[in-house]
């Protein structure tokens, strides 16, 4: 990516964000000395979520028939033998989803009914951007509802305890699709300029023409960014950023060798997690 050469990156490294966590404070002292004025200090959406306890434990939930008629049918044979391979899904990818698991996947797919709707509940993972990944047992990280405050909020904490005036941009490793100056995206609440709407539609279009993609900012506070140049900045940083215990639930059980519900807060607390990436205009 052409653009990646413009900017100094640097993951910032951090204790897991626990429930309850204060992460202004850990983002204040974690960029301390490493950030300039004109600087994005990027931020992982799932670790803010985290911290804000805005998690709920699926194992509370009880599936419907649709909920899992979708975890047996429809994920093991649809997104198995169709949309997987029709969305040029990864082998291992389309595996996983034709062993799909029927109980913890019908509790899965319950949540997303309730709290994202049908044509998300469609989604072969993250609908409606809630996700398992990064949280044990059978936690469920929600997008956040006010991004854009929080945002905000970050922002004036660098500036009124560092002094430095920097662009805040929270980020969902959910992608967004473009087709030339049109962006669209199948997770709720992006920023504007970007499209959101389709669910599972919206996915299987930009993952069967193999739009561009880019990983999406959901709140931009401080510079008042063109949507092109906020998304090339979010994709830059995802990458830098890496996929912590693993980029979903089955590659997290793998990590630690352990049942798709096995991951504990201990073992996530054992290894590095970089919820946070400072762009600046310095090269390295």
């Amino acid at each position: 990516m052409k653009a990646a050469c413009k900017y100094k990156k640097i993951a910032i490294a951090t204790p897991y964000w626990k429930p309850g966590a204060d992460f202004l404070r850990m983002i204040v002292s974690s960029v301390r000395g490493e950030i300039d004025d004109g600087d994005f200090v990027t931020i992982s959406e799932k670790a803010i979520s985290t911290a804000r306890r805005n998690i709920l434990d699926e194992s509370m939930t009880r599936p419907s028939m649709l909920a899992r008629f979708l975890a047996k049918y429809w994920m093991r044979l649809i997104w198995g033998y169709v949309l997987g391979p029709l969305c040029h899904l990864r082998k291992k990818t389309v595996e996983r989803f034709r062993t799909y698991p029927i109980r913890e996947g019908g509790v899965h797919k319950q949540v997303a009914l309730q709290y994202a709707g049908f044509l998300q509940a469609l989604l072969h993972g993250s609908e409606g951007a809630i996700d398992g990944s990064n949280l044990p047992y059978s936690y469920v990280g929600f997008p956040l509802k006010n991004a854009q405050a929080i945002a905000e909020q970050v922002k004036e904490c660098i500036k009124s305890e560092l002094g430095k005036e920097v662009t805040v941009m929270i980020i969902d490793t959910d992608k967004t699709y473009s087709l030339r100056n049109f962006h669209f995206t199948p997770r709720p609440k992006p920023i504007r300029g970007i499209h959101s709407h389709g669910g599972a539609l919206a996915y299987v279009i930009g993952r069967f023409f193999k739009l561009k993609l880019h990983s999406t900012p959901v709140a931009v506070a401080g510079s008042d960014l063109s949507t092109k140049k906020a998304l090339t900045i979010a994709e830059i940083a995802n990458r830098k950023r890496g996929s912590g215990s693993g980029r979903t639930v089955w590659d997290m059980a793998e990590t630690f060798d352990v049942t798709l519900t096995g991951v504990s807060w201990e073992m996530l607390s054992s290894i590095k997690h970089k919820p946070i990436v400072i762009l600046g205009r310095r090269q390295t």
